[in-house]
């Protein structure tokens, strides 16, 4: 069987800076009915491991370490035996949610990581947070984005360790030069394609 791509949209609240606010985030698994990746790790375990079902989670692969999209990553690296993987550059986020649990292994740029046949390649787009990382996936004509780029631009920079002039250059180098009609699966809300974004992140 191929590789496809499920959705699950899980809620709970998003806290940095002192604030926190309610937000549904999107958490995509991705592979066949044997062997899965999670993208994003969000709220809960439970409700993701029951859309994993039978499949043996591989890894739990993390596009930036904000709370909402690791706060239920340890449980489930619990339940399912899989290894948490993030960028180092984002340990300063993932230590404030999870102190005393470190990840169990490190994202870089370009590196490949591959799920029931399908190839995902690691790409570093720091800016909303300083470790963020897209995973592009041609075979399936679709790239999970995290909080980097949305239906309708950019993500958020106004909190601690993001940085806008960052985001708009990760977005443009990174993310612009995939194909037009790449498909752009999203942290949170509606999906887009790579086309239709590029009149939404400024020059």
């Amino acid at each position: 069987m191929a590789a496809v791509v499920r959705n699950v949209v899980t809620s709970g609240v998003f806290t940095l800076d002192g604030g926190s606010w309610d937000v549904d985030n999107n958490v995509w698994i991705v592979g066949d009915d044997t062997e899965v990746l999670v993208i994003d790790a969000a709220h809960d375990a439970t409700a993701i491991a029951e859309a994993v079902g039978e499949a043996a989670v591989r890894a739990i692969v993390c596009t930036h370490a904000h709370n909402d999209h690791v706060n239920a990553a340890p449980e489930l690296a619990r339940s399912t035996g899989a290894p948490i993987l993030l960028h180092p550059a984002d340990r300063v986020l993932w230590d404030l949610t999870h102190p005393e649990r470190a990840p169990d292994g490190e994202l870089a740029d370009g590196q490949r990581l591959t799920i029931a046949g399908t190839e995902l390649t690691v790409l570093h787009t720091p800016g909303h947070a300083p470790g963020a990382v897209c995973l592009y996936a041609p075979g399936l004509g679709t790239v999970f984005t995290g909080d980097t780029l949305f239906h309708g631009g950019p993500g958020a920079t106004g909190r601690s360790y993001s940085d806008h002039p960052t985001i708009v250059r990760s977005i443009r180098e990174k993310l612009f030069t995939l194909p037009d009609d790449t498909v752009v699966r999203t942290g949170h809300g509606e999906s887009t394609t790579i086309g239709a974004e590029k009149a939404n992140v400024p020059t």
